[in-house]
């Protein structure tokens, strides 16, 4: 999927936050500067959470309990090692939809069903983004089937 600006990349990602389901997995996956705390941003709007959405870079998660269900916003980018003492397989299966940066660094600790958005910069448009959505597990292809689904509706 092309995403064209900030503002298109904002639209999707509300579009995440209003058709996610509790127990939602959702990693993004993408160079710094990708859009991925934008991104974040506008899921929580799409929960219905107007809280400031800061990176959870030292902090490793933070949680956002006022909107539609919780969000789990997670930063695993330095976790190198231990990651499956961290206690977070309660946020993957828990009520709330969990958004996971740097996720891959989460190897074998990452959860079973996810949902994965790899955003690629452009490399002559520093507005443009490509994303792509590859799912692992039935929960997160019926998730992805949603956002899809009604981006398209949206976009039609």
């Amino acid at each position: 999927m092309l995403i064209e600006n900030p503002k298109s990349t904002e639209y999707l990602a509300v579009i995440i936050g209003e058709v996610a389901k509790a127990g939602d997995n959702l990693v993004l996956t993408g160079d710094l500067g990708a859009g991925k705390t934008t991104l974040t941003k506008g899921i929580a709007l799409g929960l219905g959470i107007d809280q400031m959405i800061k990176s959870p870079t030292y902090t490793i998660i933070r949680e956002y309990q006022q909107g539609r269900i919780p969000l789990y916003h997670m930063d695993v980018y330095r976790v190198e090692f231990g990651a499956s003492d961290l206690g977070l397989d309660e946020y993957f299966e828990g009520d709330g939809l969990s958004v996971i940066e740097w996720g891959n660094n989460l190897k074998e600790a990452l959860p079973e069903d996810y949902l994965e958005l790899i955003i690629t910069k452009d490399e002559t448009d520093l507005e443009k983004r490509t994303i792509t959505f590859q799912s692992f597990g039935t929960k997160a292809q019926a998730f992805k089937e949603r956002i899809l689904e009604k981006w398209a509706h949206t976009h039609e």
